[in-house]
């Protein structure tokens, strides 16, 4: 078995659960960099780009046929966003790069997403657990954003608000269903948020290119979303009969600086394999 997955045994049935990578964890950016604004409109493009991805994995695949839809549909959502932000990060970078150059021609060092968009599927309690930490803080930033005076960047905030909230009314659903469900699914939901937490903080580093960019009207009041994220999650979570993590444990970071696990590798591998075997192709 992979050095990134671990057996556990649940309701005695055997089943895989994602277990932290071996890989360094990096302090939020310090040092100024030439172009904030496309660094961060990667974030945000990137993010959505590789969650969208690993939900597509489920098409064909899911537990019941409504929900196989649902997954594929919010995988399309998600990628939809990818694409307006990626092509927004292009202009803004003014060296010739569509939405399209950024998502399939970078490496993997190049991407900025966070660690946890990029966790692999797992069984359908990691993805729904993963699923719903990112739409809790998606949807608070979105709505953040949605009042930012970048205009291009605002009215793709108030568009993706509308189906994201979707998702996260969908994810919050399955999370309570699974955790006051059977012993097995209860047990298989709390191991994946034990698992998944660690991954959580990235999403409110505060750092340089945070700063840079509110000097351009894009300001993110941080502590007041973990606040708002924090009361959310906590509310689902009750309802769930899951018990948070603690906060002690080691938190993973360096998605935000191009430091990934081995996952977005192999992902990018796939996603990235028709567009660079025949580049330059119109279709």
């Amino acid at each position: 078995m992979a050095h990134d997955e671990e057996e556990a045994t649940v309701g005695g049935k055997s089943g895989v659960v994602n277990k932290a990578p071996d890989y360094p964890i990096a302090a939020p950016r310090t040092a100024p960099i030439a172009n904030p604004l496309f660094e961060y409109l990667l974030r945000l493009g990137d993010d959505r780009l590789v969650l969208g991805h690993r939900l597509s994995e489920w098409c064909g695949h899911g537990p019941i046929l409504e929900e196989d839809i649902a997954l594929s549909n919010m995988a399309l959502d998600l990628i939809g966003h990818a694409t307006s932000l990626l092509a927004l990060a292009g202009t803004v970078e003014g060296q010739g790069r569509d939405e399209d150059a950024l998502a399939f021609f970078r490496d993997g060092t190049a991407y900025r997403n966070a660690l946890l968009v990029e966790q692999p599927n797992g069984d359908f309690a990691v993805t729904m657990v993963r699923q719903f930490l990112f739409d809790a803080h998606s949807v608070l930033l979105w709505d953040q954003l949605s009042r930012a005076s970048h205009p291009e960047l605002a009215a793709i905030a108030a568009k993706s608000l509308k189906e994201d909230t979707y998702h996260l009314r969908h994810s919050s659903e399955w999370i309570v269903r699974l955790g006051d469900g059977t012993d097995e699914s209860q047990a298989r939901t709390q191991r994946a948020l034990d698992t998944l937490w660690r991954y959580t903080a990235e999403l409110f580093d505060h750092d340089a290119v945070n700063d840079a960019v509110a000097a351009q009207g894009i300001t993110i009041d941080t502590a007041a979303l973990r606040a708002l994220w924090d009361g959310l999650v906590n509310d689902v979570l009750q309802r769930a009969t899951l018990t948070r993590p603690g906060e002690q444990a080691p938190q993973r970071r360096g998605g935000r600086r191009g430091m990934h696990s081995e996952h977005l590798g192999h992902m990018l591998a796939t996603m990235q394999s028709v567009a660079r075997a025949h580049p330059g192709a119109a279709w």
